[in-house]
């Protein structure tokens, strides 16, 4: 290949999918096709690809997910079996788990399709700047590019928009061949839990909302309601229940009468008790924004259901928007099967290995490193009190940043942020914070976070999809120091954060700091620990490190994993039904708008309608068990038939029945 000049070079797709018209298959091609997109890259990027990123585009394009550890090249590996999938001219989708992905990687990567010769699109929610090399098209045109990019919910929503569609040329998507997913356990595990829903406003009372979010305050969590640690279920006491009767002068919350009163308050105590304000949501421009518990991100545009949002919009005495009605909908597990092929890149894919493998299909192949990983993992520090905490991770900020050591400190809640950023104010450290309130400065914060001195203090944020690169002298100074202030209910989040430091063999270290009084630690034994710890005379400041407890955190993070995997199963299966009868109803509209003659399939169908209506009418041979009338007047309601029909009815059914 190096031997080739440039149009020699852009002339080989056109060669390829000539072998292909002739009966190669791209297993037969993957070799030349390979080498094709490393010598592009080397001339137009400076970048050529490792042995082990070649590893990786063999995996993807085997249609499994490649596990890249942060800094390997995911992007630059992509390149290969993208160009590869891409030759027989079907199309190949790239999904990111943002908007900023979904631009950057097509500008970056843009140079090696371009001079082989194929066409990159870029789909985005609305018109962006940074569009360098990129001209705006409609979704239509976007969708014919060879390669395109965008996030799982622009895909996702143009598929059920096509479905909505009331003309044939108002739909853009065409058949899904090859999707490559960035980030995949971010998109397909982290995100299933919430479809994608297209939906309209619903005609209901707002008053209700209101009025319970000044009544739930008032009730004694002690007495009144009771929380499942482990599933974080609320549900009202006897003693609940009996005062929300006497504040609503109903006499029994349960009968069918008040029923409905049940959802607004359940509603209202979700929203007093389980979403915290810059934890769960922020307030902006007067909405209650959602905040993605994994990434740490503002989830514009997206609600809770059932009417979750609505009674966190009272809590906050915040105008309501009404609950809506579902016009179409979607599991992203769903949507996402329908691909003909389906791969996936992330740097932490094993622990979640088991439920890849049985709801997508997909195994997980771990990629080397291209060079060793030196990076220190210390073992935990455990402390009784949270007070305890939070005093000796400022003092490891402190004693580190004295040696010049940039430092990234991961927190699981903007609260938290701000708390240690007030912290770390007193005693004088200069800093940065990243989390959902300045998403806008994110570019910014990331590319000094690897500096000399620098200290960041970030939510998810900056745990997954960020490159943190660093300044010459740091690698002398050992590297970025990673400080986690709470593990995370998954360990994957806790694995993603520890994975900013010790990039591509660089030095570096991460130490996670613990208390007994930390969420997960007291959903799962936390206190039983703790009264251990006292027990053996250890005053709150002392630290323990051991591995029977670390073992245990372990152990809790796992059984949560499995609660959240045994949830997004149930979704599953119930989405499945619904899949079934939108599959159908779906192929029909599209034979529907494609002008297709349905006279058989119309016949078929008015056939079955008799059928069933002649078993349910007709029971057997014995004429006095029949029901003609009934047989008439349901038939009648069916195929809007004429009222003299029924002879023709009788005659009809007693020769179907012969």
């Amino acid at each position: 290949m190096q031997a080739r000049s440039d149009a020699e070079l852009g002339g080989l797709t056109q060669q390829f999918r000539d072998r292909l018209d002739r009966g190669e298959s791209l297993d037969d091609l993957l070799p030349e096709a390979f080498a094709a997109v490393r010598e592009v890259a080397q001339r137009n990027l400076g970048q050529r690809h490792y042995d082990v990123q070649l590893i990786g585009g063999i995996v993807l394009h085997r249609g499994q997910i490649a596990e890249m550890r942060t800094g390997e090249g995911k992007t630059l590996v992509a390149t290969l079996p993208v160009y590869l999938n891409a030759i027989s001219g079907q199309g190949v989708h790239v999904v990111t788990v943002n908007d900023y992905l979904a631009r950057r990687d097509p500008v970056w990567m843009g140079p090696i399709y371009h001079n082989l010769g194929l066409t990159v699109g870029c789909l985005q929610h609305d018109t962006a700047s940074g569009m360098k090399f990129l001209r705006q098209v409609n979704r239509e045109e976007a969708y014919r590019a060879d390669v395109l990019y965008g996030t799982n919910n622009e895909f996702g929503f143009d598929y059920l928009r096509d479905n909505m569609a009331l003309e044939a040329e108002n739909r853009v998507q065409r058949e899904l061949h090859f999707a490559i997913v960035d980030e995949v356990d971010n998109i397909l595990i982290d995100e299933a839990r919430t479809p994608l829903i297209i939906s309209g406003p619903a005609e209901e009372p707002v008053q209700h909302y209101y009025t319970f979010a000044r009544l739930v305050p008032r009730l004694d969590p002690d007495e009144d309601y009771t929380i499942d640690e482990r599933t974080q279920a609320i549900s009202l006491t006897q003693e609940g229940i009996e005062k929300m009767e006497q504040w609503t002068k109903v006499d029994n919350l349960y009968d069918p009468d008040n029923y409905h009163l049940v959802h607004y308050i359940e509603n209202a105590l979700n929203a007093q008790v389980q979403k915290v304000k810059d934890k769960d949501y922020v307030l902006r421009d007067g909405e209650v924004v959602i905040v993605d518990e994994f990434t740490g991100r503002l989830q514009f545009g997206r609600r809770w259901s059932d009417g979750l949002h609505q009674a966190v919009e009272a809590k906050e005495g915040m105008k309501i928007q009404r609950e809506s009605v579902t016009y179409a909908t979607i599991t992203l597990q769903n949507y996402f099967r329908m691909y003909d092929k389906l791969a996936g890149m992330t740097g932490t894919a094993a622990t979640e290995a088991d439920e890849f493998y049985k709801i997508y299909g997909l195994e997980v192949a771990i990629i080397p490193t291209n060079v060793e990983m030196i990076r220190a993992d210390e073992p935990d520090l455990i402390f009784q009190a949270t007070e305890s905490k939070w005093k000796s991770v400022v003092e490891d900020i402190l004693t580190t940043h004295e040696t010049g050591r940039p430092i990234l400190v991961g927190t699981t809640s903007i609260e938290a942020s701000e708390a240690l950023s007030e912290r770390l104010k007193r005693r004088g450290v200069p800093h940065q914070v990243l989390n959902a309130k300045n998403h806008a400065q994110e570019a910014g914060i990331i590319a000094q976070a690897g500096g000399l001195g620098s200290v960041t203090v970030s939510t998810n944020m900056a745990g997954r999809g960020t490159d943190i690169v660093l300044g010459g002298e740091v690698v002398e100074l050992g590297g970025l120091h990673v400080i986690g202030t709470e593990h995370h209910d998954a360990r994957r989040i806790d694995n993603q954060l520890r994975g900013r430091s010790g990039r591509q063999g660089d030095p570096g270290s991460s130490q996670f700091y613990v208390a007994l009084e930390d969420e997960l630690m007291q959903r799962f034994g936390g206190d039983r620990i703790k009264s251990v710890m006292g027990w053996t005379g250890m005053d709150e400041e002392t630290p323990i490190e051991n591995k029977l407890i670390t073992k245990s955190i372990s152990g809790a993070q796992v059984k949560v994993e499995g609660y959240h995997f045994d949830v997004r199963k149930h979704l599953l299966n119930f989405d499945d039904v619904l899949n079934q009868q939108r599959a159908i109803i779906y192929t029909d509209r599209v034979r529907i708008l494609n002008g297709d003659n349905l006279k058989e399939k119309i016949v078929e169908m008015l056939r079955q309608e008799f059928s069933d209506l002649i078993l349910k009418h007709l029971p057997d041979r014995h004429a006095d068990n029949w029901d003609a009338t009934g047989l008439s007047r349901n038939w009648r309601s069916s195929a809007r038939c004429r009222r003299n029909s029924g002879t023709k009815i009788g005659y009809a059914a007693t020769r179907l029945r012969i």
